[in-house]
């Protein structure tokens, strides 16, 4: 039963970006995930690094959670009450090859970014996806600001919207990551999408520091030369909230080859 619009749900979550400076409130990271009855659902605005550490789910657990549709006119796309999150259990394991995660993701898996482009063009949705790209032909890393601006400052310097304050500001990540690569589909032009994931940005916060001038690298053999070659590689798509006909990968999904 639903209760001013609230509802409760089960959700696993697969996708969560690095956070940024919020419109509303102080930073937040996008989150999305599956249904219990295997749907798709985005869950905003997360303030992450905010929560409790008792509900700070990570990727793949189940969460119980209560939600309710949100302004935001994206169909999957609804509002979460941060206390009322319930972690059920471990994240999937990677075991057999990942097939406990295949078991969910999969059936939501599209032919590709074109078709979910002109799906969402023509009936409004789909407006997150997944798909495996037939080739993926590079992984850029392009240089973008050093340090947040005046105003993003003041966002994240807001004390007491969300609760208690991270002991460290959120880091401005001074690259910006994409991946070009061509769908499986004969009149596909390519592609160029800049990738939002959370883990791809950790990746550069940790290894920056522990490796200095060598991070790159790194972050290439794993991104790039692992990722691209060893691994079946599939991107989680979403479209950006202001720019609805504009896709970006939000996560990564990648089972051994």
């Amino acid at each position: 039963m639903s209760l001013g619009g609230w509802q409760r749900e089960r959700v696993l979550i697969t996708v969560r970006t690095y956070p940024t400076p919020a419109r509303k409130g102080v930073e937040v990271s996008c989150t999305a995930g599956i249904t219990e009855s295997g749907n798709w659902i985005r869950l905003f605005p997360v303030p992450y690094r905010f929560m409790d550490p008792a509900k700070r789910f990570r990727k793949y657990q189940w969460i119980e959670v209560d939600i309710k549709k949100a302004s935001d006119t994206r169909p999957e796309s609804y509002e979460l009450a941060i206390d009322s999150v319930r972690i059920l259990g471990d994240p999937l394991p990677t075991t057999n090859s990942w097939q406990l995660r295949k078991d969910r993701v999969y059936p939501l898996k599209a032919h590709c970014l074109c078709c979910l482009k002109t799906e969402r063009d023509e009936k409004g949705y789909p407006t997150l996806g997944i798909f495996k790209p037939r080739a993926v032909h590079g992984f850029d890393i392009e240089k973008s600001e050093d340090q947040w601006t005046e105003e993003q400052l003041n966002r994240l310097r807001m004390t007491g919207f969300w609760g208690t304050a991270p002991r460290e500001e959120l880091q401005k990540i001074p690259y910006d990551f994409y991946y070009r690569f061509t769908c499986d589909e004969r009149s596909c032009p390519s592609h160029k999408l800049s990738c939002t994931d959370w883990e791809i940005h950790e990746s550069y916060r940790q290894w920056s520091q522990r490796y200095g001038r060598g991070w790159e690298a790194k972050f290439r053999e794993r991104y790039e030369t692992t990722l691209i070659l060893s691994r079946a590689l599939h991107f989680y798509v979403g479209t950006v909230h202001q720019h609805p006909a504009s896709w970006i990968i939000v996560g990564l999904f990648y089972p051994p080859a």
